[in-house]
């Protein structure tokens, strides 16, 4: 390697000097970090705190201790030493009792059958699986308890031999489909506890889903399982010698319950045997358990209070437990107070929905009486309509028996346990704590008493206080876990031995939950033993009643504000008429939509609901939720009865309803959405900024220290002087030379739909047809030179011989597309419309269509008499013209391009001889066009660039797409992959651009560089600023160059509104110079105030004598560092959008594509998208492939995609069938058409959504 001077340097050295100058040139990258902050003045608005907001005024709050928990000699060691006695001591004690769904007593279960059915499970699980060398499970393993809700026996009898084997049960629901809901993260939690075998039941076994062969197939996502079924008879019996080992209670993992997150992940708290006996001890003191206490049990006795009390605490006691199955509940609601009074029930464990059932289906039955009552355990007493039903409950049954005092809620989380319950006393004078509190007081976390009367208001009910030999306090619910002041709202902790111990396999969450430190104000810890955080919020009210006011899974923080699921289903639940909701099934959950959580309801309606009380329903809804929590709801749907997922007790599965919202697959059959009301972060409207005036131009090409965005293709002058055909400046000139010089050379040829060759065109042939038909025109037609014809022919030789025909004989052509046979009510019309606004003298056309201009069907579309002359040149005179016209003015009339604008408006642009000879030698120069060259064209041969030009596509050079818009990216890369097995490549695919004033401003050629692509960020285009980003930052948005500038053509930016030239990184109106340009409007139909500026402006300063024509579309310019043939930088042009089709919205431009594309890409079932404004709304029109049940899913969809991505709230959803949205020839969308039709109302939409 040489430098200049010819001296020899060391290549290392310069080559990496060059590299270091190539790094110079290249722009420079933004920070990482910059890419995902948002713009500065695209910034959503921040939610300002509200002055007046109450905040927290009390002292720090000091845990509270729990009643020392009392040591019962008696008391067992461990679970299997107790069930170990009673099943000795007593076995013909009743343990269980269970109901079939007609109320009648099942089966009961003794504690001596209990004990002996247990070891029997417990030899088998660990001596019949797998071999002798290798069992499949071994003592501290996990296994799966799949048992029906319906057989609390079988359930217990494996529960207790997986105890006494020294193996973890993960007791689950029953599997009924391959597709359950939740179904799938349950398997994710057998998986990661490493479960190999399910214990379960005979009947359940069978039930469940079998493939062909019988094998249970494996469900999605578990892991290989191996069934065993539990019944006895199914059993090997133990040897005499073999007796479990029974030790007392350790920190070993006793059981692991399972537990559904906000996100339906399912996570599975550990429980050791010493918290499994602790707990079992607390419930014993706290509810004064006795042996023998007859219990009723109509809770999910697989977890939770229906667990603990129903199975282990009962077992610890030698209590009967009558269990009543849900399928009993769901046929007879009163099964349970019946059974209360049968058995003469000391205790029941009920939810609050049990009382509410109960009390709907009470007729008054007269044998009722509840005496016998000492505890009613309501499970659900945290919730906050759990005391309504309590109330409502004690209002009907205290006349048959039912004391105040028996009523005991409870809370519980499965992390804590049990976190507090009401005890029950005989003093029948200490009233129930309750509060009423103020909502707004809630949202702000600060506790404010209120008046009962407000409607603002929450009432909770005390769940009596802290359990025995546990410590409680309430902290901050997010940050450090600081404590809470005494007027303040938190989640309350518990430090306890009776709690979970961790999340099975999390340590990163167990560590959080599990192993949490309270701290005073101060920093200091309160304790040195960790607590855990319960999921509840509330706080300990005065004589240490504890009281809920919600979940921490339920929390949605709305604009800053806390609101509570529960308490808005609760409003909405009270809303008239209240049956509107079938059987109360409401799912409330939040969607994070712009940066901030949007509260969504969904509800089931019940069949015999119109569409009338759907929307009143609705509308209250909207109103009881704002006026009662001062909140927006941003959608409500309604779904038909029965359709939302479910869990196994029949409740309402969240998570699963949150996925099929959030995906499109809900179905629902009513949605109303309120974005207006709801999204108040919106960036700022814009207010545009003065633009740069002629003062700040600098010397030369400079716009306030920009580059001038400008950019020129080669010149034409100098490059074809041997040219022959330059010596012709008109096309008809051109034809008669080669007619005489190249007589035999094809022309054209014309193929048919499968490539064979239907007739082709050399150059003699077509002047000798353009003679015939210039004599036709003059004869039959009589016309004058300078008249103008119409030509309808499809595309074909016919059109090329027609057009030649014409400058033979001086006239002026204008092609038209003939009208469709089959659609000539709407293709027609535009035919005759462009034939009167043209004035031409006459129509050529072949003898099919000129029959059809005249048919009946068409005479029921147009005036078929007002047709001017139709000529038919199916068969021509056979004689020349006296002489061939010759134009005496290059700057006359060649021709007239007539085409209808995506707005719908119909123009001709008058196209001289000049310029139509530019044009042609443009081309020609650009593709590198010669004699021997095949161009193929694939275009409309009416307008624009395709009516001025076997299958091995390897010889294909360029393929050009035309282009009269944004190049589409994916449809030329589409086209690129599916052609590539045919040997096209991929570089041969490029784009052009024209329109209206120019027919062709850029087209790929053969030389130059390859089209760039550029990724630029959409929020700076919306303020008409380039800022260029990587590929695949947020907001990002891929533009590719189209072609290359044409010889003779010159560009500038210039801004649209002040005419003022533009700088390198802005975006403007693309303005042209050059000598194809169109030399004005013939006629425009549609919109007169268009006029000759769009042919001839100038610069309202720097270089303000050029003429430009102004293209219509909005493009930037940038320099690049490629070299183009002439060895100067390469400037490309991206075309951004045509300035008719850009909203202007918020004082912000937008482009229709660009928000289509956002729409298109939110659902599956999207086919095709337009956008329109309508007053100062946005219209969004998508065609639906699909069922019409999936039309309401698009609804929120498009609303979230378009606030997510453009920061605009849709105005209206239409959804259409496929085809509705119009589309020209030219696959352009129609939108101002579509427009028309929806202000027509001719659209016959599926479903029109006005979001509020």
């Amino acid at each position: 390697m040489e430098t200049g001077d010819g001296v020899p340097v060391s290549s290392r050295v310069s080559a990496k000097i060059q590299q270091l100058v190539n790094t110079l040139k290249q722009p420079r990258r933004p920070p990482l970090r910059e890419f995902f902050v948002d713009d500065f003045e695209e910034l959503l608005e921040v939610q300002q705190p509200d002055p007046n907001q109450p905040r927290p005024e009390g002292s720090q709050m000091v845990a509270i201790r729990g009643e020392p928990l009392g040591v019962v000699t008696n008391w067992p060691p461990s679970l299997e030493a107790a069930l170990q006695r009673w099943g000795t001591i007593s076995p013909k004690a009743p343990c269980l009792t269970t109901m079939d769904t007609n109320g009648k007593p099942l089966y009961v279960l003794t504690y001596g059958k209990l004990w002996s059915r247990s070891i029997k499970v417990a030899y088998n699980i660990l001596h019949k699986l797998g071999t002798k060398q290798e069992p499949m499970v071994r003592p501290g393993d996990r296994v799966a308890l799949v048992f029906p809700n319906n057989d609390p026996a079988a359930f217990m009898v494996a529960f207790y031999g997986c105890l006494l084997a020294e193996v973890v049960p993960v007791p689950i629901e029953v599997p009924l489909t391959r597709k359950d809901a939740g179904s799938q993260q349950i398997g994710f939690l057998l998986g990661s506890c490493g479960v190999t075998v399910a214990l379960t039941s005979d009947a359940c076994h069978k039930g469940l889903p079998k493939g062909p062969t019988g094998e249970i197939p494996q469900f999605k996502g578990w892991p290989k399982l191996l069934w065993f079924v539990t019944e006895s008879k199914h059993l090997s019996k133990p040897p005499r010698d073999w007796f479990p080992h029974i030790k007392d209670a350790n920190n070993d993992t006793a059981y692991i319950e399972y537990k559904t997150c906000k996100d339906g992940s399912v996570l599975g708290v550990t429980v050791t045997r010493i918290a499994l006996l602790t707990h079992c001890q607390a419930l014993t003191q706290s509810c004064g358990y006795t042996e023998a206490e007859i219990i009723v049990n109509v809770l999910d006795f697989k977890k939770d209070v229906g667990l603990w009390h129903g199975i282990l605490t009962s077992v610890m006691n030698m209590m009967h437990v009558i269990s009543i199955p849900y399928s009993l509940m769901k046929v007879n609601p009163l099964s349970w107070i019946q059974k209360v009074c049968q058995y003469k029930g000391k205790v029941a464990c009920v939810k609050s929905r049990d009382m509410h059932w109960a009390l709907v289906a009470h007729r008054d039955q007269r044998d009722v009486n509840l005496n016998s009552l000492r505890m009613l355990v309501v499970a659900d007493g945290s919730n906050p309509w759990s005391i309504s039903s309590c109330d409502a409950f004690l209002n009907v049954f205290q006349s048959k028996g039912l004391r105040p005092e028996v009523i005991c809620p409870c809370a519980s989380s499965a992390e804590a346990l049990t976190v507090a319950i009401r005890r029950p006393t005989d003093d029948s004078n200490q009233p129930p704590g309750r509060g009423v509190l103020s909502m707004q007081g809630l949202s702000y976390s600060v506790i404010r008493v209120d008046s009962e009367e407000r409607l603002s208001v929450l009432t909770v009910q005390d769940v009596g206080t802290v359990m025995p030999g546990a410590l409680m306090c309430v902290v901050k619910p997010e940050g450090v876990p600081q404590l809470c002041r005494t007027d303040e709202i938190g989640e309350l902790c518990v430090c306890s031995i009776a709690t979970g111990m961790s999340y099975y396999g999390l340590s990163g969450m167990t560590k959080n939950t599990f192993e949490v430190f309270p701290m005073t104000s101060s920093g200091a810890p309160i304790s040195e033993y960790p607590f855990t955080r319960t999921g509840l919020l509330g706080f300990i009210g005065p004589g240490g009643l504890v009281f809920v006011s919600g979940k921490m899974d339920g929390l949605m923080v709305v604009s800053g504000r806390r609101h509570n699921a529960d308490d808005i289903v609760a409003t909405a639940l009270a809303v008239e008429p209240m049956k509107f909701v079938y059987r109360g099934r409401i799912a409330v959950f939040s969607v994070t939509v712009l940066h901030d959580e949007r509260i969504v309801v969904v509800a089931e309606q019940r069949p015999d609901s119109t569409e009338e009380d759907s929307f009143q329903w609705m509308s209250r809804v909207l109103q009881a939720i704002d006026s009662i929590h001062n909140v927006g709801v941003f959608c409500l749907a309604l779904v038909p009865a029965n359709t939302l997922p479910k869990t196994p007790l029949g409740g309402i599965h969240l998570s699963e309803t949150k996925q099929l919202f959030l995906e499109g697959s809900l179905h629902p059959c009513n949605v109303l959405m309120c974005p207006h009301t709801c999204v108040t972060n919106l960036p700022k409207p814009r207010q545009k900024q003065p633009e740069i005036g002629p003062a700040s131009v600098m010397v030369g090409n400079l716009v306030s220290g920009k580059r001038i965005a400008q950019a020129s293709g080669r010149d034409l002058g100098q490059i074809e002087d041997n040219d022959q055909a330059r010596k012709f400046l008109f096309l008809s000139e051109v034809l008669q030379w080669r007619a005489q010089t190249t007589p035999d050379h094809v022309l054209f040829t014309l193929l048919s739909s499968r490539g064979t060759v239907l007739s082709s065109l050399t150059c003699l042939q077509l002047h000798k047809r353009a003679e015939k038909i210039a004599a036709m025109l003059m004869e039959r037609g009589h016309l004058q030179d300078g008249d103008h014809v119409a030509l309808v022919y499809p595309p074909g030789i016919d059109l090329v011989a027609a057009f030649y025909g014409c400058l033979y004989a001086g006239c002026v052509p204008i092609t038209v597309r003939p009208p469709h046979p089959q659609n000539i009510a709407t293709t027609l019309p535009t035919v005759k419309m462009i034939v009167e606004v043209s004035r031409s003298a006459c129509v050529m056309t072949s003898q099919v269509i000129s029959k059809l201009l005249k048919s009946k069907e068409a005479s029921a579309a147009v005036d078929v008499r007002s047709w001017p002359l139709v000529l038919d040149t199916d068969d021509l005179p056979k004689k020349k013209p006296p002489q061939l016209y010759k134009p005496s003015n290059p700057d006359t009339l060649a021709y007239l391009d007539f085409s209808v604008s995506t707005t719908g408006m119909l123009a001709g642009v008058k196209m001289s001889h000049t310029a139509t000879s530019a044009f042609c030698r443009s081309i020609k120069l650009q593709c590198e066009l010669y004699p021997s060259r095949e161009v193929a064209i694939c275009l409309d041969p009416y307008c624009g660039l395709g009516f001025s030009r076997g299958l091995d596509l390897s010889r294909v050079r360029t393929c050009v797409v035309v282009a009269e818009e944004r190049p589409r990216i994916a449809l030329t890369q589409s086209f690129s992959k599916l052609f590539k097995d045919l040997g096209l490549h991929p570089r041969a695919v490029s784009t052009s651009f024209g329109c209206r004033v120019n027919l062709a401003i850029c087209l790929q050629g053969t030389s130059g560089p390859d089209p760039t692509t550029v990724y630029v960020d959409m929020r700076a285009l919306r303020h008409d600023r380039v800022r260029l980003v990587e590929r695949g930052s947020p907001h990002s948005l891929p533009l590719m160059e189209s072609g290359k500038i044409l010889p003779g053509v010159r560009i500038i930016i210039a801004n649209p509104e002040t005419k003022g030239p533009l700088g390198d990184s802005h975006l403007g109106e693309i303005w042209v110079h050059c000598t194809h340009n169109g030399s004005g409007y013939f006629t425009v139909y549609g919109d007169e105030a268009l006029q000759s500026d769009h042919f001839n402006s100038h610069l309202s300063f720097g270089d303000t004598q050029t003429v430009w024509a102004r293209t219509g579309y909005l493009g930037f310019l940038r320099r690049t560092e490629l070299t183009d043939a002439s060895g100067e930088r390469h400037d490309a042009l991206y075309v951004v959008g045509a300035l008719d089709e850009a909203m202007e919205l918020r004082g912000m431009r937008y482009h229709p594509i660009d928000i289509e594309t956002s729409v298109i890409r939110t659902h599956k079932s999207i086919m095709e998208c337009a956008v329109f404004p309508w007053t100062n709304l946005l219209v969004v029109v998508v065609e639906l492939e699909g069922s019409e049940q999936e039309a309401l899913d698009l609804v929120p969809l498009v609303t979230n995609a378009v606030l997510e991505e453009h920061y605009l709230i849709v105005g209206v959803v239409v959804v259409v069938d496929i085809g509705v949205i119009p589309i020209n020839s030219r696959g352009e969308k129609q939108r101002m058409h579509l427009r028309d039709g929806f202000l027509a109302d001719q659209l016959d939409p599926i479903y029109v959504a006005y979001n509020m």
